[in-house]
């Protein structure tokens, strides 16, 4: 009489648990890829010749300085400075028909936190932390890019490094978790 085997060793089981081990693994894999690689924005923005004319960060997104988020221009404020162009190329077109249409333009966002990470730019720019601390370097950049590493370990590692006097506030869990 042959002995049963635990359930441990049944092949049915063994066979389960890797299929949902290889789709857990290939989710991870996935998420990292996609949070890694530049979105498709509907306007191919060139950063790097921007930044390169003199366009400092705060000129678009002004909401840095005031609120949690960095904010996008309005259509207006690009076509603003982008009427006075005389270029053409397919990507001025498509800011001239959103203008013209009124409507926003659909950005994809680039620089992404879990839902439960709370960042706010407002006191990162009262700190004197310059974009590039965290955003790299745009002047290189011919699109946005998401910067590798940045997780609550690198963020805190920054807070120990540039403040170390706040240091008991700046560690607190609820500083960014609330």
């Amino acid at each position: 009489m042959e002995k049963k085997k635990s359930w441990w060793q049944q092949p049915g089981l063994r066979i389960a648990g890797a299929l949902i081990l290889l789709i857990l693994l290939g989710g991870a894999v996935g998420g990292v890829y996609y949070t890694q690689t530049p979105p498709e924005q509907p306007i191919q923005f060139p950063h790097s010749l921007h930044v390169g004319i003199g366009a400092k960060c705060q000129y678009c997104h002004t909401g840095a300085a005031t609120g949690p988020t960095a904010g996008l221009p309005s259509p207006s404020k690009c076509w603003g400075c982008h009427q006075q162009v005389q270029v053409k190329s397919p990507e001025l077109d498509k800011l001239a028909a959103f203008v013209k249409a009124g409507n926003s333009i659909p950005w994809v966002p680039v620089a992404i936190q879990p839902d439960f990470v709370h960042f706010n730019h407002r006191p990162h720019i009262a700190a004197g932390v310059a974009c590039e601390t965290c955003h790299g370097d745009v002047s290189k950049m011919t699109v946005a890019e998401p910067q590798s590493g940045q997780n609550m370990g690198w963020c805190l590692d920054c807070h120990k490094r540039m403040a170390p006097e706040k240091w008991a506030r700046l560690s607190d869990c609820a500083t960014c978790h609330y």
